[in-house]
Parts: structure tokens; C-alpha cells; sequence
């Protein structure tokens, strides 16, 4: 009877360990990539893994905060740099081995978080992450559309004049004969609910969790301790990870006795615009912004 119970014990780990590898071989492909300090599947064992998690936006929406802030939890690693791969075609086409070799190395008890706001509101992606991983979770971080163009229009201003190359200024390209323009990239990315629409066409909404931008940089913490919910993370974050840094005016982390405060180009001074055509800016996003948050099912406070 005891040799029984003992088999069948076995034949359940094979079992198991036969359903990982082959949920593995679906989602990419058979070129594993080991740690040189070992090739054992253990949990101690560390490999480049695809994301369980994405932050898929919005642009100048917070998603570099929120990335660092997810970092603190010792459960996640994230990629440090934007991949861009599914919406940058040359990069798609190099397949799934190659978006796994940007990933870091993690331990099977964490969760592996890559962002790249340009994935929201382009629109092949969503069907590319389902392809990947059905089960993904995805991350939207978003804020008031209106100081998001602003402050999307304020980082292009500033590439450009780094490469000392000319632009126009911010009201020309928003306003056409006195209106505003619908052709205008920025505000176009500024149409969540556009946006969040294909995704919902392929996501079910509660693998999708909302992150208030806006309120992320008032208090982290809140939101810090919503989004480990839903990634399913035991609560590692707490208030003091965090503090206000009175020079730059946002909150800087704090982690094993080391603070980390993001890089000058966050908070950076927006770009003029006139109250005159901020207002009609706040005017054009007020239907949009009401189908988002029927969409959502919450409401935020924006202009």
C-alpha cells in the first residue's frame, strides 16, 4: 500500500513538472536561458523568464515610477529598459527567444514586469500579448489626458532642442483656425478610452488593473498596495519606502538604507500653453473622458 501511495506521489511531480515545461514550449518557444551557476529547474535556480506582468501605458503617464515602485517588492524584477517589442516590427519579428533574452534573471517564485508605454495605444499589440501569454496581467497607468499632452509635447520639445532641431510651439500644433486638432498625435494618445477599447476586445477587464497617475504622485503607497493585490504579491511595500523630496517635489524611494529618486527629466516644467486654450483642451477631453470611465468603472479628477 505504501509503494502505491509513493508512486502515485512521483507520477503527480512528473506530471507537474511535464505541464511547466510544456506551458514554457507554448509561450516561448525551447530556447531556455539558464544562469551560468546552474542548469537545474529548482527554485533556486535562476533563468531569464517571459513577463508575467506589463505595464502597457500610458505614455507620460507615470510608468517609470510606477516601475521603480513595483521593483521595491522583493518578489518582482523588472526589465530595465523599454523593449518595444510588440509594436516595433523589427523587433517582432525576431521572435520570442529574443524578447525573453532582454528579460532579467529570476528565481521562479518572482514575477518578472516589463513596461513599455508605447504598447497601450498601438494597435496590433493587444492581439501580440494574448498570442504570448493569455494570462498575462496588464498595468495602465494614467492621468489627467490634458497635462499628459502637455507633458508629452514637453519631452518632444526637449529632444528636439538637445538635437538642436527646430519646433513648433505647443498651441500651434493643438489648435487649428481656433479649434483644436484632431489630427494631433499627442492628443490622440490622450483617448484612453479609444485605446483601452481594442484591448478590451481580446483582455477580459479584470486582467487589466487602472493605476491613478495622478494619485500615485500625491501618495504612492495606496496605489503601491493596490497593484500588489492584484499581482497576486503578499504586501512587501509599506509607507516608509517612501519619502518626499522637497527639492525636486515628488516622492523618492527608499530601500535597505539606499534612496533612489527618478531622473531630471521627471517633473520637468511643462511647456507653455495659454489658460485660453488649456481650457478648450479640458473642454475637447470631457466626453472622452466620461466613456473611460464608464469603461473602467471609476471616475478620476481631471479638468
Amino acid at each position: 500500500m505504501l509503494w502505491t501511495v509513493l508512486l502515485l506521489l512521483v507520477l503527480l511531480l512528473l506530471q507537474t513538472q511535464l505541464c511547466v515545461c510544456l506551458r514554457e514550449l507554448r509561450s516561448g518557444g525551447s530556447s531556455y536561458l539558464f544562469s551560468s551557476s546552474s542548469s537545474s529547474s529548482s527554485s533556486n535556480a535562476t533563468q531569464q523568464r517571459l513577463p508575467g506582468a506589463i505595464i502597457i501605458g500610458v505614455r507620460k503617464g507615470g510608468t517609470r515610477a510606477l516601475l521603480e515602485m513595483l521593483n521595491l517588492h522583493p518578489d518582482v524584477e523588472v526589465a530595465k529598459a523599454e523593449v518595444h517589442y510588440f509594436n516595433v516590427e523589427e523587433h517582432y519579428r525576431r521572435g520570442l527567444a529574443w524578447y525573453r533574452a532582454t528579460m532579467p534573471f529570476t528565481m521562479l517564485s518572482q514575477l518578472t514586469v516589463e513596461k513599455t508605454p508605447g504598447y497601450f495605444a498601438a494597435p496590433q499589440v493587444p492581439a501580440r500579448v494574448w498570442d504570448m501569454n493569455p494570462a498575462v496581467r496588464l498595468l495602465l497607468i494614467v492621468r489627467d489626458p490634458a497635462e499628459r499632452l502637455v507633458s508629452d509635447y514637453t519631452q518632444v520639445l526637449h529632444n528636439r532642442l538637445t538635437r538642436l532641431k527646430p519646433y513648433q510651439p505647443l498651441e500651434e500644433l493643438l489648435l487649428h483656425n481656433g479649434h483644436i486638432n484632431p489630427g494631433y498625435k499627442a492628443l490622440q494618445r490622450s483617448l484612453y478610452h479609444q485605446h483601452l477599447a481594442r484591448w478590451l476586445e481580446v483582455f477580459p477587464r479584470e486582467q487589466i488593473h487602472v493605476v491613478d497617475g495622478d494619485a500615485l504622485i500625491r501618495d504612492p503607497f495606496p496605489e503601491l498596495r493596490k497593484a500588489e493585490r492584484f499581482l497576486d504579491l503578499p504586501p512587501r511595500i509599506s509607507p516608509s519606502n517612501f519619502y518626499y523630496n522637497t527639492t525636486k517635489g515628488f516622492y523618492c524611494l527608499l530601500s535597505a538604507g539606499h534612496d533612489k529618486c527618478l531622473d531630471e527629466s521627471k517633473g520637468r516644467p511643462h511647456a507653455p500653453l495659454s489658460a485660453r486654450a488649456f481650457r478648450k483642451l479640458c473642454h475637447y477631453f470631457r466626453e472622452p473622458n466620461k466613456l473611460f470611465f464608464e469603461m473602467v468603472e471609476r471616475s478620476f479628477s481631471w479638468c
